[in-house]
C-alpha cells in the first residue's frame, strides 16, 4: 500500500507538471500551465517554502520539512537529494548560481550561495554558509563554512 504524498511531494510534483507542459503548445496545455501555477502558488502558501517553478531538480528530491525552503529560479539540484527546513540555494549580489550534485543532504537551515559546486554525496552541516565548492563526499560546516571531512579520508 502506498502512503499518502505530503504536502512537498505535491509541490514538487506540481511543479514538474508546470515544466512538462511548458514544453507544449496549444490550449490544453496552456490551461494544464495555469492550473499547475495556482496549484503551486496555493502549495507554496501551505508549506511555507519559496520554491520557484522554473527550477530545475533531480529525481527523488526530498524535502521532509519545506517550511522556509528558498530555491532560486535557475539553481540546479541533482538526483536523490535530501534539503531540511530553512534552506536558501540562492546568489549573492549577482553572478551564477549553485549546482548541488546528486545524493547530496543539506541540513536545517544552510544556505548555498554564489557560483558554488556541491560535488556527489557531499554533506552540509546545519546552518552552514556555502561559499565555496565542496567536493564530492565531502562534509562541510561553519560559518563560513570549510571542509572538514572527506569520506576517503575516514580510512587514514
Amino acid at each position: 500500500m502506498k502512503p499518502y504524498p505530503t504536502l512537498s511531494d505535491a509541490l514538487l510534483a506540481c511543479i514538474r507538471r508546470y515544466q512538462y507542459h511548458r514544453e507544449r503548445s496549444g490550449l490544453v496545455a496552456l490551461a494544464l500551465r495555469r492550473l499547475a501555477r495556482v496549484q503551486h502558488w496555493v502549495l507554496s502558501r501551505l508549506t511555507s517554502s519559496d520554491i520557484d517553478i522554473q527550477v530545475r531538480f533531480g529525481r527523488n528530491l526530498r524535502l521532509p520539512h519545506p517550511n522556509g525552503v528558498v530555491f532560486h529560479s535557475h539553481a540546479v539540484i541533482g538526483d536523490d537529494c535530501m534539503v531540511m527546513q530553512q534552506v536558501t540555494i540562492g546568489q549573492l549580489a549577482s553572478g551564477d548560481l549553485p549546482v548541488v550534485g546528486s545524493g547530496v543532504y543539506i541540513g536545517a537551515g544552510a544556505k548555498v550561495l554564489g557560483p558554488v559546486k556541491i560535488g556527489d554525496g557531499a554533506r552540509i552541516g546545519a546552518n552552514a554558509v556555502v561559499l565555496i565548492d565542496v567536493p564530492a563526499g565531502a562534509t562541510a560546516v561553519g560559518v563560513p563554512a570549510t571542509i572538514v571531512l572527506k569520506k576517503a579520508d575516514k580510512a587514514l
